[in-house]
Order: C-alpha cells, then sequence, then structure tokens
C-alpha cells in the first residue's frame, strides 16, 4: 500500500500539470461580418454562432443588420464589438460600436461615427481606449476614441498617406489596408496597398493624438507587390506580412517598434497562370505554422513551417478553400479547426497540430458573403 502511495505521489504532480493544460476554453463566440444588399438574397449584417472547437460544430444565436460590416474587432472585455461600414461612396461609410452579451449572444447598436474614407480595417487596443480604422478609399488611418459606455466618439486624429505605387491602375494613389497594434500596444502599424508601404506608429494611449511616426517611420515591400495584411508570431519576435497583388508573404524580424527583413516567399508555383489575390494571413496559436489565403482564380489556403529560431518559412501544402473569394479566415484559440468565409459559405477544416495540414470537414455555414471571423471565449 505505502509502495502505491508513493507512485501516486510521484505521478500526481503529472496528471495535474496534464489536467491543467487542458482547461482552457473550448467554447466561443463566432462573430461574422458580411457584405450586405448585394443579391435579393444576401447577408443582412453580424451574425453571432456558438463554437464547439473539440468537435467543430456550430450553432446559431442572432444576427443585427448592418450595411456592410465587412472587418469587425472584439474589446478586451468582450462587452463591445466594432465594426466597419464600408462603402464604395467614400462619404457614405462610417464606423458602428455594438453592445455584446456573449452569453446569450444578443447584440445591440449603440452608436456610429462618419470615417472620412472607405474603411477596410478595424482594430481596438486592451485598454479599451481608442479603435483605428483602415480607410482603403481615400487612404487614411483614423483613431476614435471609446467612451465609458462603449460607444465611439468624433475622431481624433487622422492620418492622410501620400504617394502611389508602380501599378496605376491599382496603385495611383494611397490604399491604407489594415492597422494592427503590436503585441505589447507601443505601436501600430499599417500597410498601404498602394504605396508599397508599412507605415509603422508610435502609440500613446491616453494622448491625444495618440500616434507618432515611430524612429523608423516605414518600409517598403516590392514594388507593385500592395501588401495587405499583417500577423505576428506568439512570441512577438517575428511579423508576417501578406501582399496581394504579387500573392507574396515577407517574415520580419520584429524588435520594439523596428523591422528586418528575413524572407519573402511565393504563395503560388511559378507555373501558375490564373489571377492572384492574396487576402488573408494567420499564425497557428502554437507559432509553428503559418496560413495565408488566395483568391482570384486560385482560392486556396497556403500552409508554411514556421522555424522557432529564425521566423522563417518552408511550405507545406496548398488546399482548395471549397469556396470562391476567401477574404478572411480564423484560427479558433484552441489551434484545432480553421473556418475560412467564402462567397457563399463558411467551411470548417480540422488542422492536425503536428503538421499543420487541413482537413475539411462537413461542417459548414451556409452564408453568403462571409468577408469576416472573430471569435470570443464564453467558457
Amino acid at each position: 500500500m505505502k509502495k502505491l502511495l508513493f507512485l501516486f505521489a510521484l505521478i500526481s504532480p503529472v496528471f495535474c500539470l496534464a489536467q491543467k493544460k487542458n482547461t482552457g476554453p473550448k467554447v466561443f463566440d463566432l462573430v461574422i461580418g458580411t457584405y450586405t444588399g448585394t443579391t435579393p438574397t444576401s447577408s443582412k449584417g453580424i451574425y453571432i454562432y456558438r463554437f464547439y472547437a473539440e468537435r467543430g460544430e456550430v450553432a446559431y444565436l442572432s444576427e443585427i443588420e448592418t450595411a456592410n460590416p465587412s472587418y469587425l474587432a472584439i474589446s478586451q472585455n468582450q462587452q463591445y464589438i466594432y465594426a466597419v461600414n464600408e462603402n464604395n461612396e467614400i462619404t457614405a461609410s462610417s464606423v458602428t460600436a455594438f453592445k455584446f452579451n456573449k452569453n446569450s449572444g444578443k447584440i445591440e447598436q449603440l452608436n456610429s461615427q462618419p470615417s472620412v474614407g472607405s474603411p477596410a480595417y478595424i482594430a481596438v487596443d486592451k485598454a479599451q481606449k481608442n479603435v483605428f480604422i483602415a480607410n482603403y478609399g481615400g487612404g487614411s488611418l483614423q483613431v476614435f476614441p471609446i467612451n465609458k459606455d462603449g460607444s465611439l466618439g468624433a475622431s481624433t486624429q487622422t492620418i492622410t498617406d501620400k504617394g502611389s505605387g508602380p501599378d496605376q491602375m491599382r496603385q495611383a494613389q494611397p490604399h491604407v489596408h489594415s492597422a494592427m497594434l503590436t503585441p505589447d500596444e507601443k505601436y501600430l502599424i499599417t500597410t498601404d496597398l498602394g504605396t508599397d508601404k508599412i507605415n509603422i506608429y508610435r502609440y500613446h494611449a491616453s494622448k491625444i493624438p495618440p500616434l507618432t511616426p515611430a524612429t523608423i517611420p516605414f518600409i517598403s515591400t516590392a514594388g507593385g507587390s500592395g501588401p495587405r495584411h499583417n500577423d505576428f508570431a506568439p512570441n512577438g519576435k517575428f511579423m508576417y506580412n501578406i501582399q496581394e497583388m504579387a500573392a507574396s508573404i515577407t517574415a520580419y524580424a520584429y524588435n520594439d517598434g523596428e523591422l528586418k527583413e528575413l524572407q519573402t516567399v511565393k504563395m503560388m508555383p511559378d507555373d501558375f497562370k490564373g489571377v492572384n489575390g492574396a487576402a488573408d494571413i494567420h499564425v497557428s496559436p502554437d507559432g509553428k505554422y503559418l496560413y495565408a489565403t488566395n483568391r482570384g482564380t486560385a482560392n486556396q489556403i497556403v500552409v508554411y513551417a514556421i522555424d522557432q529560431l529564425t521566423g522563417k518559412l518552408t511550405f507545406v501544402e496548398r488546399y482548395k478553400t471549397g469556396g470562391e473569394n476567401p477574404r478572411n479566415f480564423i484560427i479558433d484559440p484552441t489551434g484545432n479547426y480553421l473556418l475560412v468565409g467564402t462567397t457563399n459559405r463558411v467551411n470548417i477544416f480540422k488542422v492536425d497540430k503536428p503538421t499543420g495540414r487541413l482537413a475539411l470537414t462537413r461542417n459548414v455555414i451556409n452564408m453568403e458573403s462571409a468577408v469576416c471571423l472573430k471569435m470570443t471565449p464564453v467558457e
């Protein structure tokens, strides 16, 4: 009996550690933004689903009508959702705040503020001081303060980029496509598809204006590449930029507001003759793999392994997305599933964590024009 107790004492800490390792959230609210009004049966706004990360299943909860919520951000306290209302008419676009109940999935509008351009991206800081939008149309970055009730105040700062790129059809003027805070939130990094620039700003949450140019205010990508979105490795040491027009990905070493280029890889093989439209990019929660989508005629997800020491990428595989125009996707926080929005559905892939490879599941959300997917934990 004493021997058995001794053995249990030895293995019980290991057992407890194993148990503790698997105690993270397994149920999430999936928040989906859509393009609206394109067909008689098109989507109407923002949709809320319950997502079960252990089996990759979803259940509908609620929805709210709002025009073209093409990009979303969820506050750190999970009580508010912020959406851009994209419109091709620059003066008709806006940004909207919503109150959100993660337990019931109910969502209600708080207020809207006009934007000075046509927005394509939105982000919110963890301190819940400010919301940032990237105006693709008009080529500007805007900052909106957050009121105590979660609603948005009038814009406190607008930064309009200058310049152009070599492709005069698509780069005749600036097109700011994304605005992402660094992991420590000391800096804000934007991508300008129109000028082939990645801009870097120092962020002071409580100051007005909150953004000032960083010591190195920008770096350039290859001419005509069209930088679109960024993502950071979980360790904060590496940043990855996807370039829409060139369908390429550049890896950077990151340190205190400075980026150093490490590597650029092509998403498509040399003999690819189709049309590119590289879109979204995400690093897996464990930092081992990078995933990126290419629209155009490819409609693929491309997978790369990340060297944990150097940050460099090695090609793994390409997968058809099971639908057209994969603008945006998300990897659930457990790393078990990848969900990708397409023209007429959201497809769900199972992720094999050791290899990074994907397998399309039978689980699907039938929805038109799903263009932004976000998740927040329920339990």
